[in-house]
């Protein structure tokens, strides 16, 4: 099958005046349907900038991605975003939920953005947030939720889409350690029921070994990692 994520000579370079900072470059990755792959490396090597353009939130100085089979580069920003909510789903370190909207709602949002109307919408993001273990906070606001809470709440409407594949950056990264474990299980419990590849930057070496595949960002390069 081909891949639901592609990069191919990717490449990215930050321009301050004359200054130019190459973060990486001829950067390949291919993310099969289904498969779970974690990025590590060391803090500031672009983990999250390769993560952001891999999303199609920003651009590459060279090469390109492809989100199932489409070229993000030949594409308007409507068109963009249009492929975005269809065939992928974004967790944060920070959860960005909309502190006005019930978690319902806040699940709700990507359906209704898409053009789904309210009672379409309802009852998928109610059975993924039971799902998450939020069947009984439905009607709470992200500022009456614990962190961990607000979290599986981020993780449900990643997922209300069914999209194709879900990009993780540090998703763990803010939570202690039993939220972390928990939200990260759960994630894993979703990619394999779903199907739904996961791409994951994260710190955590041991929650990386437990994906079926981890990738170092080094030197410019994605290296398999080999544990100490």
């Amino acid at each position: 099958m081909p891949p639901v994520l592609e990069a191919r000579k990717l490449a990215k370079t930050y321009r301050e005046g004359a200054l130019e900072t190459p973060v990486f470059a001829d950067l390949d990755l291919a993310i099969a349907p289904g498969e779970a792959v974690a990025i590590i490396g060391a803090s500031g090597v672009g983990k999250s900038t390769l993560l952001h353009l891999l999303g199609g939130l920003d651009t590459p100085s060279a090469g390109e991605v492809r989100v199932a089979g489409q070229a993000m580069a030949v594409l308007s920003d409507a068109e963009r975003g249009r492929l975005r909510n269809r065939a992928l789903g974004f967790v944060y370190q920070f959860h960005h939920l909309l502190p006005e909207f019930t978690a319902l709602e806040n699940v709700m949002l990507p359906l209704l953005v898409r053009g789904e109307p309210p009672a379409a919408a309802l009852p998928p993001a109610r059975a993924l947030l039971e799902q998450v273990g939020l069947g009984h906070r439905l009607g709470h606001k992200p500022g009456e939720l614990s962190g961990g809470e607000r979290q599986r709440c981020a993780v449900a409407r990643a997922l209300v889409t069914r999209p194709a594949c879900v990009l993780g950056d540090e998703p763990t990264g803010n939570l202690d350690e039993t939220s972390a474990a928990t939200v990260f299980a759960l994630m894993l419990e979703l990619n394999r029921a779903q199907g739904t590849a996961l791409v994951m930057v994260t710190h955590d070496r041991r929650l990386a070994r437990r994906l079926d595949r981890v990738l170092e960002l080094r030197g410019g390069r994605l290296h398999p990692w080999v544990p100490d």
